[in-house]
């Protein structure tokens, strides 16, 4: 399976082994034959991806809902529902069994998370920006879908090396802004409603755009090669980081636009 800028998808079985050994039936020497790998329970299907990322952000968009409706409260729920999210992300990332249950707990935190971030935006803002930031969303899912489908953008080991390295250097960019911005106000004006702000914005959307690219790429790998129906949690999980990343940088990019 391919490299993915998503690390949630490095936990899914490869080809060195497991359910995933495309190696098996060739042998190690001329004339062996290697054991039979160990047997998913049920090999993954579509459906199951369909259904997995189905419930995650059923039940993240419920609990963004629940937390919108309690008003100025739903601000104070934001910060820690961001850390207990950020946490739970990453024992599923590094935790070597899939846990459906941590998927899910998950889900209903970066929910609450969402609904309060989501809240503030349209209190300072306007409330349409929500819809119009939820529909973008949807909307370039369903077009880097689209291109992934048609084969209009085939994922090479160049273009999956170089997204990694783009979602590297953003991340790195952020952190130097929030460095900065305990020292200067608005840092070095990456999160800013200016030219450099809404150029970074724009370049944060672009790459998490062609971040379902590998997403796409490393599930239908994943299927194919018959991995565990389990593992479905892992691609929902995956798919719904990114999604919540392209929800916050299209959110933030339309609120830029709302003083002119």
């Amino acid at each position: 399976m391919r490299t993915t800028s998503n690390p949630a998808f490095r936990n899914l079985p490869n080809s060195a082994g497991g359910y995933a050994n495309f190696d098996y039936g060739q042998g190690s020497q001329p004339g062996q034959t290697q054991a039979a790998p160990p047997q998913a329970t049920r090999p993954m299907t579509i459906d199951d991806v369909v259904t997995k990322t189905g419930i995650t952000l059923g039940l993240a968009v419920i609990t963004a809902a629940l937390t919108y409706t309690v008003g100025g409260a739903a601000v104070a729920l934001a910060m820690p529902a961001a850390i207990v999210g950020l946490v739970l992300a990453l024992v599923i990332t590094f935790k070597k069994k899939v846990s459906p249950a941590l998927v899910i707990a998950y889900s209903a935190v970066e929910g609450v998370f969402l609904g309060g971030i989501s809240w503030m935006f349209a209190s300072m803002f306007n409330p349409g920006l929500i819809m119009q930031a939820i529909v973008g969303t949807l909307g370039v899912f369903a077009a880097m879908l689209v291109v992934y489908k048609t084969g209009a953008i085939r994922v090479t080991p160049k273009l999956t090396k170089w997204i990694i390295g783009a979602v590297a250097g953003v991340a790195v960019m952020m952190l130097v802004n929030l460095v900065a911005s305990f020292f200067v106000e608005g840092g070095v004006g990456l999160r800013e409603p200016s030219p450099l702000g809404i150029g970074f914005s724009l370049l944060c959307i672009g790459i998490a755009a062609f971040s379902f690219l590998l997403d796409f790429d490393a599930a239908d790998k994943a299927i194919r090669a018959g991995v565990d129906a389990k593992f479905a949690w892992y691609v929902a999980f995956g798919l719904m980081v990114t999604l919540v990343w392209l929800y916050l940088e299209i959110l933030r990019l339309l609120s830029y636009f709302q003083n002119d």
